[in-house]
């Protein structure tokens, strides 16, 4: 009968070796984790962050990563940003992280100066401080610098503008640039799309009119702030042209407002109307030296394409639905004119005494 073969115990050596071995694999797998897996700290589906200049620095960084909720481990972030020579490539400004994105890819793209573009979203705009805060909002500058930017004659010799006429050169619309894009490339961009925009048929339109493309956009800025209703826009400009050509002052309600930097006015009052301003359209004949704000393009075609009225009055419709009645003759305009203070009264009688 055969004798069976004697079972080979591990030595206490032998299971050292296979527990370290576990061990190193799943230390290793942890490590390969860290690197390649989520390193994301966030639940929103992404998040953007802003490295300032002068702080492009290791602890900086990482500081502010965290801080920020970007990244969920700041000591093997900044192991890998070593190994990669982040800190001698890394720039200034805005960056942008997917939820479940890698420290390794985070690391990358930080190297690669893979930034996102921000978006400047003018609207309606009426005033130079106005525009300078929402500048500040979404770049690297503070408002008193573009402030003082918009203020500088010299500066902005370069664009054909000054201080009064650089807000006629900003259109509405959506321009994109890098977080720490200077100011002199934010309005060489915006006026490039003012440029473009007056090429060809409106600058031929303006000059049929009589009008340069800066006259054009403070009429369009006065009809922009007279009413929301484009059907009736060539109307409201054709009044405005009328008075032009024949000397009378413009007598625009909004221009007192914007003399007196106060745009909440429901009414404007005779005293209103002393307010010393070369805005104040009641009191100095012809154009102000400025629009007194950023007109539509809807605005500005209006004023293009105004038809040839004789009016030379209008007031808002008694039914108070935001339209308005156009007259040629003073005693026509203050008939509508006392139909709609009546409407008015009205209105302010139920809304005070419900």
């Amino acid at each position: 009968m055969a004798k069976a073969k004697p079972v080979k115990k591990k030595t206490g050596n032998q299971q050292t070796i296979w527990i370290l071995l576990i061990v190193l694999g799943v230390g290793l797998a942890a490590l390969v984790w860290l690197i390649v897996g989520s390193g994301t700290a966030f639940i929103e589906s992404k998040k953007q962050f802003v490295i300032e200049e002068g702080a492009t620095d290791k602890a900086s960084v990482v500081n502010r990563l965290k801080e920020a909720y970007v990244i969920n481990n700041g000591w093997m972030f900044g192991l890998l940003a070593d190994k990669l020579d982040v800190w001698p490539r890394l720039k200034a400004g805005k960056y942008e992280v997917k939820n479940g994105e890698s420290l390794l890819s985070i690391a990358r793209k930080l190297r690669n100066n893979q930034q996102v573009e921000v978006k400047l979203v003018i609207n309606k705009v009426r005033t130079k401080q106005e525009l300078a805060r929402l500048i500040s909002k979404n770049f690297a500058h503070d408002s008193a610098s573009v402030l003082a930017f918009l203020n500088n004659n010299e500066t902005l010799k370069q664009y054909d503008a000054d201080s009064n006429t650089i807000m006629a050169f900003i259109l509405p619309n959506t321009y994109r640039f890098y977080y720490t894009a200077s100011l002199q490339k934010i309005f060489s961009k915006v006026i490039e799309a003012h440029d473009a925009f007056w090429l060809g048929e409106r600058t031929s339109k303006a000059r049929t009119k009589g009008f340069s493309p800066l006259q054009v956009v403070t009429i369009a800025s006065i009809v922009e702030e007279e009413t929301n209703k484009n059907a009736e826009k060539g109307n409201v400009a054709s009044v405005y042209i009328n008075r032009l050509r024949k000397g009378m002052a413009l007598g625009a309600d909004p221009t007192i407002k914007f003399a007196l930097n106060d745009f909440g006015l429901k009414r404007i009052l005779y005293g209103h109307l002393n307010v010393v301003s070369p805005y104040n359209t009641y009191r100095n004949k012809g154009l102000p030296p400025g629009p007194i704000c950023t007109p539509s393009e809807a605005s500005i075609d209006a004023v293009l394409d105004a038809p040839n009225t004789n009016y030379l009055f209008f007031v808002a419709d008694a039914s108070l639905n935001g339209y308005h009645h156009f007259s040629a003759t003073f005693a026509e305009h203050s008939a509508y004119a006392k139909q709609y203070q009546q409407a008015l009264d009205g209105y302010f009688a139920r809304k005070n005494n419900p």
